[in-house]
């Protein structure tokens, strides 16, 4: 929300590149910002509303770029620029003269806390660090800064920076865990979502002068994922991840009660107030492509205040997934989603007739798919395909036992779930398990490969995006800062390259017996573009059948519509060759 204003900001890809969009609460409109040449990654809006600080990369890169926006004139001017150094935006100074951020300035794997007069542009080291972290935002009075330290992948510590005496005191939940939704209040209470006490995420509010905190929502088996603050600290609405569906509370601050909103199942992000009693969210399920939806609470009414989703043209082909689950090869029980197209509807198919499957594999690993939009996946689903999206063990959403049960030298039990779940295809009458392919990007890229090569059989044809093929030279390129936090979870250069090289998909890849087709982003700061290469190099050297297509101007991530379009065409077309469509 634009502060002084009943105006809410947004990114959208709405024009083909994700870019700051409006909408207007009086006039009920919704516009483009600005126009700016390459991705927009943040926004950060002053405490008067007159200013926006625009986070922006290049081609895909992830080395954000700060800018800064005048809200009256919209003209764009640069804040912050150093093309080789990463920025992170940590929110504005109370009165609105100066802004906090982290950049990597002092060498690649040290993010330092930096604070900028955004006038003079004259910026100034107030905190170094060996490691990343970032600042969260200000102390009500401008004395202090809070500050989220990475210790691994995922577990973090919060820190309370007073700029008059430099001193850092830890504050927060005592344990080790992951932190979410850090805010303070005008009077200084803070409140967060953390698992470091827990198995599950859970909210609580703590203190900005002293450690310790006081837990206020848990809900054993499930994650409280975000949590906001109204403006008048009256509530909190909060979600929780009930197996991927978002349930959407309200807490009451005086009372401690809280109530469940009602909804169809769907995923909410992106918890805003736009007054006391209006709260505004992105709002996604299968057949509703992400829109911001308003929630008032005094009638207990939506509105859809976007359209970005609707789609008269293809929205019928839409589909909506069943949650099901398996139990794997040591009795650990995994979740999937199922998708299974109206054949007779579609395609033309007789009812109940065996089709082709696509096991869909989320990155992270530490991610979770969820019951939300996914327009691969639904791609594929209007094409006749059954689409199942597994939450495999090392998944996030289920609590830090589940999370941590493929960590290290256990990496392997999260590909044998996959083949587990192969058999448990086989009871659906519409699979036909001989024409299984499979998909992944990133981390699932990994699982593609490495369920390739060490499960050949089961495979009708693969597809890596941006994946990882040699933990190994993979954590020999990649980001030095996240060299350290990857290693938390997948284990050491210093002693686990024995195991690297025995689980490498890249050292079994004369296993593969099908088509290989293989996506990476030449900017990729995360998953190195040689990852796919030596790969590629090494497969068709032995002349096997792979093809690899490098976007020239992505990263890690797929962002500009044009190559979205190239890469989905591609993989369907690929799928319906190979699979017998």
């Amino acid at each position: 929300m634009i502060p002084g204003r009943r105006r809410i900001t947004f990114l959208s890809k709405k024009t083909g590149l994700p870019q700051l969009w409006s909408w207007d609460a009086e006039t009920a409109s919704c516009e483009q910002v600005v126009e700016l040449p390459d991705r927009v990654m943040d926004a950060n809006h002053s405490p008067c509303g007159s200013q926006t600080v625009i986070g922006m990369d290049y081609k895909g890169n992830e080395k954000q770029q700060l800018y800064l926006l005048n809200n009256e004139t919209l003209a764009v001017q640069e804040l912050m620029v150093s093309p080789q150094h990463f920025h992170h935006l940590g929110g504005w100074y109370p009165c609105g003269k100066k802004i906090a951020f982290a950049s990597n300035r002092r060498g690649p794997g040290l993010f330092d806390i930096f604070v900028q007069d955004v006038e003079t542009k004259q910026a100034e080291v107030v905190f170094r660090h060996e490691g990343r972290c970032v600042p969260l935002c200000w102390l009500p009075d401008g004395s202090g800064l809070l500050i989220l330290s990475d210790v691994t992948n995922v577990v973090q510590s919060l820190y309370v920076l007073d700029l008059r005496s430099d001193e850092v005191r830890e504050i927060g939940v005592e344990g080790a865990g992951d932190y979410a939704s850090v805010q303070v209040a005008k009077d200084g209470t803070g409140y967060l979502v953390t698992n470091a006490a827990e198995n599950t995420m859970a909210l609580y509010r703590f203190y900005t002068d002293r450690a310790g905190a006081a837990m206020l929502v848990h809900v054993p088996e499930w994650d409280v994922e975000e949590a906001k603050l109204s403006p008048d600290g009256k509530w909190i609405a909060y979600t929780v991840n009930e197996g991927g569906i978002s349930v959407l509370n309200l807490y009451e601050v005086e009372t401690g009660a809280s109530t469940a909103v009602k909804l169809p199942r769907c995923v909410i992000q992106s918890l805003s107030w736009l007054s006391e009693g209006e709260l505004v969210f992105a709002l996604k399920s299968p057949v509703l492509p992400g829109d911001i939806w308003l929630y008032r609470l005094k009638d207990e009414t939506f509105q859809r205040i976007t359209t970005f989703g609707v789609s008269e043209t293809i929205q019928h082909l839409w589909q909506e997934a069943e949650l099901h689950s398996f139990t794997s090869f040591d009795g650990v029980q995994v979740p999937y989603f199922y998708y299974g197209p109206n054949r007779t509807e579609r395609t033309g198919l007789p009812g109940g007739k065996k089709a082709p499957t696509v096991v869909y594999v989320h990155g992270g690993p530490e991610s979770q798919i969820r019951f939300d939009f996914h327009p691969v996946i639904q791609y594929l689903v209007s094409q006749g395909f059954n689409v199942v999206a597994p939450n495999v063990r090392g998944s996030m959403g289920y609590g830090k036992t589940y999370l941590n049960l493929d960590n290290g030298r256990k990496r392997m039990d999260a590909v044998a779930d996959l083949a587990w779940m192969v058999k448990d295809l086989a009871r659906f009458e519409t699979i036909d398990t001989g024409k299984i392919g499979i998909m992944g990007r990133s981390y699932g890229g990994f699982m593609v490969l490495a369920s390739l090569t060490h499960y050949p059989d089961l495979w009708a044809a693969g597809v890596d995006i941006v994946g990882i093929s040699h933990f190994r030279t993979f954590l020999e390129n990649t980001g030095e800062w996240r060299r350290k936090l990857r290693e938390s979870e997948y284990g050491t250069l210093a002693d686990d390259s024995d195991f690297f090289e025995e689980i490498a998909p890249l050292n079994h890849s004369r296993n593969i017996k099908v088509p290989l087709l293989i996506f990476h982003g030449r900017n990729d700061t995360r998953v190195p573009v040689s990852e796919a290469e030596q790969l590629y190099a090494d497969m068709r050297a032995r002349g096997q059948e792979a093809e690899l297509v490098i976007f020239e101007d992505e990263g890690h991530q797929t962002e500009k519509m044009e190559n979205h379009i190239a890469l989905n065409t591609k993989i369907v077309h690929f799928l319906k060759t190979t699979l017998g469509k």
